[in-house]
C-alpha cells in the first residue's frame, strides 16, 4: 500500500467513523477505497469490519448521555444482534459476494420509507394499541427482537446501511426519541461488529494495515459523528439519514 493510499484508507476511516455514528452506511466510504488498494472483496469486507469496531465504540461513548435508562433494551437487543452478526459472518465465508448485492438495495429503500413516514406510522400503531387495550413493552416484543436479529445477519455479512434499518425498526416499534433510538443503533452495531470481527480473526483473511488505518480513523470519526449527530433535532436527523440512504442505494446499485 502507496502512502497515498494509506492516507485515502485513513481519510475513509474518519468518514465512516463519523456518518456511522449519525446514522450508517459508513462502509460505503470505506469498502470502494479498499478495493482500488487492489484488495480481494471479501478480504475488504473483513479488514473493514474489523477496522470499524473503534469506531462503533467511540460512537456509542459519544451518545453516552442518550444511553441512560435503555440499558434492558440494550442488553435484549444485544444478544440479537450478536447472533445475527455470527450468522451473517459465517454466510459472508460460505455464500457469493453476489448473494446479497439484489435485495439490498430494496432493504435499504424500504428502512428509507419507514424512516420517512415513522412518525404518523408510529402515531397509527399507538392509536391501534390502545384501541385494542394491548401493549408491547419498552423492548419491542418478539417482533422488534426477530426483526433485529435478521438485520443484524445483514450487518455481519456486509453492514451498509445497517444502521438506517435498524433506526427505521425501532422507530416504528419504540416510542422514543430519534436521537435516545440512534444512540441503541450505535451500541447494537458495535456489537455486530465485534462479534463478526473475533470470528473472522479465526478464519479469514486480512490487512492488518488497512484494519489499523481504519481503526484509527474511524475511532476519530465516531466522536465527531456523536457531536455533531447530538445536535441535530430530530427532523433535521431524519432528512439526514434519508439523504445518506439515497446515495447508499445508487452506489450499490452501480456496484
Amino acid at each position: 500500500m502507496s502512502i497515498w493510499e494509506a492516507l485515502a484508507v485513513f481519510a475513509a476511516g474518519i468518514g465512516a467513523g463519523t456518518i456511522n455514528t449519525i446514522v450508517g452506511s459508513g462502509t460505503l466510504i470505506t469498502f470502494p477505497v479498499l478495493l482500488t488498494t487492489g484488495l480481494p472483496p471479501v478480504t475488504a469486507t473483513v479488514s473493514n469490519a474489523l477496522g470499524l469496531i473503534p469506531g462503533s465504540v467511540s460512537g456509542a461513548i459519544g451518545y453516552r448521555a442518550e444511553l441512560k435508562g435503555q440499558r434492558g433494551l440494550v442488553l435484549r437487543l444485544g444478544v440479537a444482534s450478536a447472533i445475527g452478526g455470527l450468522a451473517g459472518a459465517v454466510l459472508l465465508l460460505m455464500l457469493p459476494e453476489t448473494a446479497f448485492e439484489t435485495i439490498v438495495p430494496v432493504l435499504v429503500a424500504l428502512a428509507l420509507v419507514l424512516v420517512i413516514f415513522q412518525p404518523r406510522l408510529s402515531a397509527a400503531v399507538q392509536r391501534r394499541r390502545e384501541r385494542n387495550g394491548t401493549s408491547v413493552g419498552s423492548h419491542g416484543g418478539p417482533v422488534l427482537f426477530g426483526s433485529l436479529l435478521l438485520a443484524s445477519v445483514y450487518g455481519g455479512y456486509f453492514t451498509a446501511a445497517q444502521g438506517i434499518i435498524y433506526l427505521s425498526l425501532m422507530g416504528m416499534l419504540l416510542d422514543d426519541t430519534l436521537q435516545r433510538l440512534n444512540a441503541v443503533k450505535n451500541v447494537l452495531a458495535a456489537i455486530v461488529n465485534t462479534i463478526a470481527a473475533l470470528f473472522f480473526l479465526f478464519v479469514a483473511d486480512f490487512d492488518w494495515s488497512a484494519v489499523l488505518l481504519i481503526a484509527v480513523g474511524s475511532a476519530l470519526g465516531g466522536q465527531v459523528g456523536a457531536k455533531v449527530g447530538r445536535r441535530l433535532p430530530p427532523f433535521a436527523l431524519r432528512v439526514f439519514i434519508v439523504a445518506v440512504g439515497s446515495v447508499a442505494i445508487v452506489q450499490l446499485l452501480l456496484r
